[in-house]
């Protein structure tokens, strides 16, 4: 009966706080501890009992309550944080006032008049028995709020197991306190793993959850490329101003990456007994990538050896604030602390693929959005992290699940911002040398996938999940394109043998790509055709020798080769091409390229339920500007191609624009089939076709179509094996054009990226989080939700 009287009790206090006209004194404590000091209520309790329409109500007409609701709720806090919250019943303050905040910050946050309140002093609110200011009472509300927080996240008996077993635990040791010997799990920079503890870890996450919605101002600010992106909150939170910064950076990046779903292997365990770590690993994964927002291309980014340009280690401090959580990510640098890293992401990222023979008997996390953030984050932040990753085949246990959730979610409009994602991540990856090297190992595994059964390698996998998201994707991913076939071109110098199958798909992309209607249908769509023909001379320059499957392949298409060669250039052909497009509005055909029978276990990628939602996104930068040509010399070096003055207008300044900049802002204006704004004229066409690399396909078919003639009219052969063989020990040394040095495109940071990851970070948290649903209904201005 005792929580329904509480209930009761906290709702009529509702009520009066919502009907009262006159403001109540700050002071006036018999009316305000009624909301936290003799209720025992949920989270999901505070929701119920704190419908939005009063929250605006009394923010609109009694606005001098909200604010003593807000300070006192916060000095509670404060208090707890204090005083170490030693019994029972200060325990249940804290935990009631931090759940109260998590319901009302929202309301503060999506009016602009109130957004500067939680910056500002309450001026002799409660102070009323202290004559003199103090200096500790100058502090904004937030930095008050935001240092209980980090105090009690770090409270023996409360959120952490207490060291010592006397009962003479007095307030001044929470502040002689060393967080650090507290850190909640075993992993990076500490060895050893408390003793998991429910009560700790439900009330972490109901603090944490608190911190997000304190941090989640962000999103109710319209993107906008040009804010700095610095959010007030994260950033005091991220600073020296806060003692526990390291061990909570420490406590949060152990608890995610130590964390192992799967539990004891007993089949169904998750059904008999509820996981309460999952929904802390959840905050905690949450709460780190929002505290690691930090816009790298305006700050001091590491160099290629892991060390920064212009560091915090200098004597000069870099300018703008220093985001602890940023910096200390970026000096991990033990070869145990990346292996625990990367094993823990790959574990949680690999488990949504688990198969086993029992369905359902496993536990499939969901939070695999968060991680891929948190995974681009290290990679971006922690250049000797990227290379430890690379240094070993365990970066295929990254790329298969990224390659899983690819193919998944290609026909799903509201996962079009995880397809973005998974693409970035091998976009980056893509441009190191290690990563197509890597690509050669044989692919065993076999990951239930919609896609023919095959022999091959992990590089034959990628090429033909990319293939199967160009040509059976949504159309919202044609801006993708360029991005998938960049990472083809990327790894093609190093593709030391490509199946019949991989060969088979990307010459039949080529046909696709180079089909006079899709060619001329926008300003853009030539680029496809240029990296496919890119991507193909790279691995004949460069790998002949063991890939007779694509050399074969090419010959048996040659047409498409010799049609591109004679590309119509005259007004009439071009019009009549156009004209063909409007009869045929199939984005891409599928024939011509022979779908086998699809993996033992594996779902068609579904699109999403009616009435699903998702959050828009900002639009992602073109691949000019997303990358940056570096050339390959002979002893294996990069070297950047981009003039100097063009890198330092990184910010888009139109004054150093590449001449297919024109054109990218063409693909922004008018979808494919653009009618109306821009239409292709012969000079156009001239202007590419005579740049069209295709010197060496032609010098192979030239000196090989003959001979394999030959060999089919000698022995009148019609099986494909004995062509095969003859390709492989065929050779064109001295016959083809002088190899050209390899071109890798690599991804560069720069505003425009980071705008995207803030509004798709924040579009994935506010999704997830729905019980309780903290953000749901609010004015949200940095995405909008819309219906599928």
């Amino acid at each position: 009966m005792g929580s329904a009287d509480s209930k009761l009790n906290f709702r009529k206090a509702v009520i009066q706080l919502t009907t009262k006209t006159q403001p109540v004194e700050a002071t006036d404590d018999a009316f305000w501890d009624q909301f936290w000091a003799d209720t025992a209520t949920s989270v999901q309790d505070v929701f119920a009992l704190v419908p939005a329409a009063e929250i605006r109500a009394v923010r609109e007409e009694s606005p001098s309550n909200l604010a003593t609701l807000c300070y006192k709720a916060v000095e509670k806090l404060v208090q707890g944080a204090e005083s170490g919250c030693h019994s029972e019943k200060e325990k249940q303050i804290v935990l009631n006032c931090s759940r109260l905040l998590t319901r009302v910050l929202p309301y503060i946050f999506e009016d602009p008049d109130w957004r500067g309140f939680f910056w500002s002093t309450v001026p002799g609110a409660g102070r009323a028995g202290q004559g003199e200011e103090e200096d500790e009472n100058a502090r904004p509300l937030a930095e008050s709020l935001l240092l209980a927080i980090a105090d009690l996240l770090f409270c023996p008996d409360f959120t952490v197991q207490s060291h010592r077993r006397s009962t003479v635990d007095s307030a001044e040791d929470v502040h002689s306190l060393d967080s650090c010997e507290y850190i909640w799990e075993a992993g990076v920079g500490f060895a050893h793993s408390p003793q998991p503890n429910y009560i700790h870890d439900v009330n972490r996450m109901e603090l944490l959850k608190l911190l997000l919605t304190c941090f989640s101002e962000a999103m109710y600010l319209p993107p906008a490329p040009d804010s700095g992106g610095t959010n007030p909150w994260v950033q005091f939170f991220c600073s020296t101003e806060n003692r526990h910064a390291l061990p909570l950076f420490t406590s949060l990046l152990n608890t995610v990456c130590a964390y192992d779903p799967v539990g004891y292997g007993i089949p169904y365990n998750h059904l008999l007994f509820s996981d309460y770590r999952e929904p802390l690993v959840e905050e905690a994964a949450q709460v780190l990538i929002v505290t690691l927002d930090h816009d790298s291309a305006t700050s001091a980014s590491p160099t290629v050896d892991g060390t920064t340009t212009g560091t915090a280690m200098d004597d000069t401090d870099p300018p703008g604030p220093e985001n602890l959580f940023v910096n200390y990510l970026s000096r991990i640098h033990r070869e145990e602390d990346f292996q625990f890293i990367l094993k823990g992401i790959a574990r949680l990222l690999s488990n949504p693929l688990l198969q086993t023979y029992l369905p359902n008997s496993t536990k499939k996390i969901q939070f695999h959005q968060e991680l891929l953030v948190l995974f681009w984050k290290l990679c971006d932040f922690n250049k000797k992290f990227l290379f430890f990753v690379l240094k070993s085949s365990d970066v295929l246990d990254i790329l298969v699940p990224i390659l899983y959730f690819l193919n998944d979610a290609r026909a799903d409009h509201s996962r079009v911002g995880l397809m973005h994602i998974g693409v970035f991540i091998l976009l980056l990856l893509s441009g190191e040398r290690n990563f197509g090297v890597r690509l050669n190992k044989p692919y065993s595994v076999r990951v239930p996938m919609d896609i023919p059964v095959f022999t091959g390698t992990h590089a034959d996998l990628l090429i033909v999940v990319f293939h199967k998201i160009i040509t059976s994707g949504h159309q919202r991913l044609q801006p993708l394109f360029d991005c998938l076939l960049t990472i083809v071109v990327n790894v093609s110098p190093y593709l030391k043998s490509l199946s019949m199958l991989a060969a088979n798909k990307l010459l039949h992309l080529l046909e696709a790509f180079s089909t006079t209607w899709f060619l001329f249908s926008a300003a853009q769509n030539h680029h496809l055709v240029f990296f496919l023909l890119e991507a193909f001379n790279n691995i004949i320059q460069y790998q002949f020798d063991g890939n007779s499957n694509l050399v074969y392949a090419i010959i048996r298409k040659r047409s498409v080769f010799h049609q591109l060669a004679n590309l119509p250039t005259d007004p009439p052909a071009i019009h009549k091409a156009l004209q063909r497009r409007r009869r045929a509005p199939e984005p891409l055909s599928r024939t011509g390229s022979q779908e086998g029978a699809s993996m033992e276990g594996s779902r068609p990628a579904a699109p999403a339920e009616p009435g699903t939602l998702k959050t828009s996104l900002v639009a992602t930068p073109g691949i000019d500007k997303l990358t940056e040509k570096s050339q390959v010399s002979e002893d294996g070096t990069l070297r950047s191609l981009e003039p100097a003055s063009q890198q330092s207008s990184s910010d888009g300044s139109p004054a150093m624009e590449e001449p297919d900049q024109a054109w990218r802002e063409q693909r922004r204006l008018s979808s494919a089939s653009a009618s109306g704004q821009w239409s292709p004229t012969s000079e156009w066409v001239l202007s590419w076709k005579s740049k069209l690399p295709l010197q060496t396909i032609m010098r192979l078919l030239q000196v090989l179509v003959p001979q394999v003639e030959k060999i089919c009219i000698d022995k009148g052969l019609t099986d494909e094996s004995e062509i095969l063989r003859f390709l492989q020990h065929g050779t064109l040394v001295g016959l083809l054009p002088v190899p050209h040095p390899i071109l890798i495109r690599k991804y560069q940071a720069n505003s425009g990226t980071a705008m995207w990851f803030r509004t798709y970070m924040w579009g994935v948290i506010y999704l997830r989080n729905v019980d309780p649903p903290v953000w749901y209904d609010t004015d949200v201005k940095l995405f909008e939700i819309q219906r599928v």
